[in-house]
């Protein structure tokens, strides 16, 4: 059975947390201070379902007037989280920007509805009215949420655990596997993860070893191909702990310290370069930006469904 969701923020994690919940078969309301935001939303969730109804991964009848009538579109906050049993934010990581918010959402909402955030690395408790504590949970998604299956899942200090079981509970109806942490910690484990590689690629940018492209070549073709099918740890008993050891034992350098910036990426952010929503970033994306959504979207599909088939080892042995 269904709930009433409100998604605050309708950028790029909004927009498509909005369709997840639609698909999930919850009544959704959609709000952001932007009405451009707002109106913009409308077509990448609606080019977004397409693919997911070509690939068969939503049933043919959720077209454009199913969508319609899933998810409705609200600039004004107050309407989005009347009588909602969740509201969600997804808006920048900004801490005083949050707190204003959940200010405002303490003023609006039932005092009975659960208060979600997809926070990536500001811990968005100590920003949440006190009186709000107790049903205060992160839910952190991943870009595309409608692909990407993996949810984080912590509890505030003050939440009742009841509150925590229901937001796993509702991830795995809705087909998606959430990972329930035990503190918050920014970034959690994968963008953790993400983060060390990143730093590790923006040195090798700044110290002039490889182009852009010729990283992420050596990232798909020498880490990703493993990556789905054993992870890291499994991979390592694959490789032999004892050379892991004897690895570890003689590495020649140290990581990259956290520097706070990147040469190459301030450049490109000073150049109008932003990403995809800009059309270029470290490479030039042409042409609409639902097109460009669409291809990469396309491609993960096509990688999920292998995957399906092909199956995992991480899972395989027991853990010690």
């Amino acid at each position: 059975m269904g709930i009433k969701v409100a998604v605050i923020g309708a950028g790029t994690m909004g927009h498509a947390l909005a369709l997840v919940f639609a698909l999930g078969g919850h009544e959704v309301r959609l709000t952001d201070s932007s009405m451009a935001t707002l109106e913009k939303a409308g077509g990448l969730m609606q080019t977004a379902l397409e693919t997911l109804v070509v690939a068969g991964e939503a049933p043919r009848e959720a077209d454009a007037e199913w969508l319609h009538q899933a998810v409705t579109r609200l600039p004004v906050l107050a309407e989005a989280v009347e009588e909602a049993d969740l509201v969600l934010e997804a808006i920048s990581e900004n801490p005083e920007a949050k707190r204003a918010l959940f200010a405002e959402v303490d003023r609006l909402a039932p005092p009975a509805a659960i208060l979600a955030s997809n926070t990536s690395y500001l811990d968005p408790f100590p920003l949440i009215p006190a009186r709000r504590q107790d049903r205060a949970v992160i839910m952190h998604w991943y870009t595309p949420p409608y692909l990407v299956d993996l949810v984080d899942i912590v509890g505030g200090p003050q939440c009742d655990p009841a509150v925590v079981d229901f937001a796993a509970a509702f991830c795995r109806a809705m087909g998606k596997r959430p990972v329930v942490m035990r503190k918050f910690v920014p970034g959690y484990i994968a963008n953790r993860v993400q983060s060390a590689i990143a730093m590790e690629v923006q040195k090798l940018l700044d110290d002039g070893v490889a182009t852009a492209e010729e990283i992420d070549t050596a990232i798909i073709e020498g880490i990703a191909l493993r990556l789905p099918i054993l992870g890291v740890l499994a991979k390592a008993d694959f490789t032999g702990l004892a050379f892991t050891q004897a690895s570890l034992a003689n590495r020649m350098y140290a990581p990259p310290p956290v520097r706070g910036q990147c040469e190459a990426v301030d450049a490109l952010v000073a150049a109008g370069r932003t990403g995809v929503m800009a059309g270029a970033g470290f490479y030039d994306w042409p042409g609409e930006t639902a097109a460009v959504l669409e291809a990469r979207d396309r491609r993960l599909l096509a990688l999920k469904r292998a995957l399906r088939q092909i199956g995992t080892m991480a899972g395989q042995g027991r853990e010690a």
